[in-house]
């Protein structure tokens, strides 16, 4: 089949049927893995080293603008995915946006030098910015709400590079300022008319994103593993965290993709607020796979940090994992005291870290908590259904 070389970038039908994720989606998706491990990696060397302010700073920034930049895409490509020559020219600008993000990570954390980031996140937004004016051009009936996402991101990318000159003591202020511009965009644009995304292809899509972190959390883990085993330590530690985070992702995974989204049409308010809490979602599963690492760390006595600072390295991530998707996918739809395991688990599951016992054994814990929770929940489910 030849490839259009240019087709009118009208709205795609929200009802459309059989849409699914497209090559060049994954090709977007994947360019994101360097990314996060980037940031994960830098998190776990942060957290190691017993720079925990520091290292959860760094990460929430970091992972902000790499979460915030696929998030607007896909939302986008949902609508007006046309894939003619300069849709898919425009969407390998952004993907080279990627690589630059992740090449500034660890200036970021090590210097705080965000110049890097800003230029990559910058080339990514403003891409989306040529998309959103092909999108006004075409598009009559949600001109007005394509230019003001247009006007928006421009605007606000003006305000991110402008704080690369912002004094020190003034970076947090800048910072929280435009995050808040950065999510009142979409709000302030769909108000006029309301994009014509696809509430399947973005589950799916947002499905996908997930199973690449989850990916990632198993990657970390395991080299933190291999390199623990090859330095000759004790294996019975270590083949016992390797189970523990085994576990703990796949029992993530099971609770995720038991849960689809649904009704995301319903309202602004309801498609919002899913779309924007799988910044958490995303940001503690990846966190997960740093924690774990810190723990073979600690086992090793390589960590600078107490006992109980490793543990909530993976506690603390796999809690908000649980509230998260408790909040978002579990509790709108199912009511009833049985909907309480996930926070009653987040709740232990912080707990667990003060347990006085060795970090692969609170790991054991921690995923023998996370596999409980899914065995009650599928068994409720069960009794439903019947």
């Amino acid at each position: 089949m030849t490839r259009a070389w240019y087709r009118p970038m009208t709205a795609r039908r929200s009802d459309e049927e059989h849409r699914v994720a497209t090559p060049l989606e994954l090709l977007f998706d994947l360019s994101f893995v360097v990314a996060v491990a980037s940031a994960a990696t830098n998190l776990h060397h942060a957290l190691t080293e017993d720079h925990i302010g520091h290292g959860i700073t760094g990460y929430l920034t970091v992972f902000f603008a790499i979460w915030w930049a696929w998030l607007n895409f896909t939302w986008f490509a949902s609508a007006y995915d046309t894939d003619d020559v300069p849709y898919r020219l425009t969407t390998l600008v952004q993907v080279a946006g990627v690589l630059v993000v992740a090449a500034g990570v660890p200036g970021a954390f090590d210097r705080a030098d965000f110049t890097v980031i800003t230029v990559g996140y910058v080339i990514m937004r403003l891409a989306m910015v040529v998309q959103w004016l092909r999108a006004a051009r075409s598009d009559v009936e949600r001109r007005a709400c394509a230019r003001r996402y247009a006007l928006g991101i421009t605007v606000v990318q003006i305000g991110w590079v402008a704080r690369l000159w912002l004094p020190e003591s003034l970076f947090w202020v800048g910072f929280l300022v435009l995050v808040v511009a950065e999510l009142a965009v979409p709000a302030w644009a769909e108000r006029v008319a309301r994009t014509t995304w696809h509430p399947h292809h973005i589950a799916e899509r947002y499905g996908l994103f997930t199973l690449i972190v989850l990916g990632e959390s198993i990657l970390a883990a395991t080299n933190a593993i291999g390199s623990g085993l090859d330095a000759g330590h004790s294996s019975g530690a270590l083949i016992s965290l390797a189970a523990a985070g085994l576990v703990i992702v796949f029992s993530m995974w099971w609770l995720y993709f038991d849960h689809p989204a649904e009704g995301l049409r319903t309202s602004m308010r309801v498609s919002l607020t899913w779309g924007y809490g799988h910044y958490l979602v995303f940001a503690s599963v990846a966190a997960v796979g740093a924690g774990l690492a810190v723990a073979v760390d600690h086992d090793l006595h390589v960590a600078h940090l107490p006992a109980v600072a490793a543990g909530m390295a993976t506690t603390v991530p796999v809690a908000v994992f649980l509230l998260v998707v408790w909040y978002l996918q579990v509790y709108p739809r199912q009511r009833g005291p049985i909907t309480w395991a996930f926070p009653a688990a987040a709740v232990l599951a912080l707990l667990a870290s003060f347990a006085p016992a060795p970090i692969h054994v609170v790991a054991v814990v921690l995923a023998a908590l996370v596999a409980v929770t899914v065995v009650v929940e599928r068994d409720t489910a069960h009794r439903e259904v019947s």
